[in-house]
């Protein structure tokens, strides 16, 4: 059983938390957030023992890993700290909003030998992995391009003390909320990106930008496009054209996969259709994080590929800013 710390008990940190309960991987212990009435209810509730500080939970002997559920801008200097407590870390995404940083971080981790993970939780559903071998079985054929869309309503509703409502927390409109996890899809399937080009407004939330678009240009010279929205019904497709056929993934919860054969020139076959219902991505993603502590071997999701995620972001956010299309570090 890995005894594991949640520092920062928002929202979304309590789902962390609720998600492995009954688990017999991983157990919640110990909590740390910046005010302790707003999480006391939810601490008693939990059986967890709360901490003034984060440096309480690294000094804690009886703590083996910590989660983290923390704005952007503080997960490296976390990250480094952790590490050179022997800690093992799992950060929610974005990793980091700058290459640099990000590096600082996993050399941290890399030096100290912990387990790094990062939350992009979408990897682990069936229906992704059915995604992603109808991409290397080459059923598809040549792939040709990709298109993701995710949308959710948190931006409509957020509150001036919000720290994802700032812009430095929350740059190019929805991609930390959300497009990050596009990007890492992608990432996943096609490999590194080359080229990105993208545009940023506010359409409905009062108080940051809420919609994001992004053209994206692959090193096998496959193009892409990204919509993400923290202003729009929620929704989530991720979608494979290629010259033998076309495939997607379905839905908020990712629940169904469609796979469409060519049939012909002008044609396609009967869609093959696989409905995958209740499946708990955090919980999938944290009890894999502790089987990595226990066996001594990296999280399943490479750290190069979340470093080439960040290069990506920084490249997004830069093409937004300047209003045209920008090269990949």
């Amino acid at each position: 059983m890995i005894r594991t710390a949640i520092v920062g008990l928002g929202r979304w940190g309590q789902n962390l938390v609720d998600s492995v309960r009954g688990s017999g991987a991983i157990r919640f212990t110990t909590a740390h957030t910046r005010t302790q009435a707003t999480a006391a209810g939810f601490c008693a509730e939990s059986g967890l023992r709360w901490v003034g500080s984060l440096d309480a939970v690294l000094d804690d002997a009886n703590v083996d890993a910590i989660v983290f559920a923390t704005p952007h801008t503080q997960h490296s200097e976390q990250v480094i700290r952790a590490a050179r407590a022997g800690k093992h870390v799992f950060i929610e995404k974005p990793f980091s909003l700058s290459v640099t940083d990000a590096r600082r971080a996993k050399q941290a981790a890399d030096t100290a030998g912990i387990v790094l993970a990062v939350g992009f939780n979408r990897r682990f559903h069936p229906s992704m992995s059915l995604l992603r071998q109808a991409v290397t079985s080459g059923r598809l054929g040549t792939l040709v391009t990709i298109s993701a869309e995710q949308t959710a309503l948190h931006g409509i509703s957020m509150t001036e003390d919000a720290w994802r409502a700032r812009p430095d927390e929350a740059p190019a409109g929805a991609m930390t909320a959300i497009g990050v996890h596009l990007v890492d899809g992608m990432i996943d399937l096609f490999g590194p990106i080359r080229q990105v080009y993208a545009e940023v407004a506010r359409r409905a939330a009062p108080l940051a930008d809420d919609t994001t678009d992004v053209l994206l240009r692959f090193g096998n010279g496959a193009s892409g496009h990204i919509f993400c929205s923290t202003a729009a019904a929620p929704h989530y497709r991720m979608a494979v054209y290629g010259t033998e056929g076309f495939a997607e993934v379905l839905g908020h919860q990712m629940t169904t996969f469609r796979l469409v054969p060519a049939a012909g020139v002008h044609g396609a076959a009967e869609p093959e259709v696989t409905e995958t219902t209740g499946f708990n991505m955090l919980n999938a993603e944290l009890e894999a994080f502790a089987a990595s502590i226990a066996a001594g071997r990296p999280f399943p999701t490479p750290l190069d590929e979340i470093m080439h995620g960040v290069a990506v972001f920084e490249a997004v956010a830069a093409s937004a800013s300047a209003g045209k299309p920008m090269m990949v570090a």
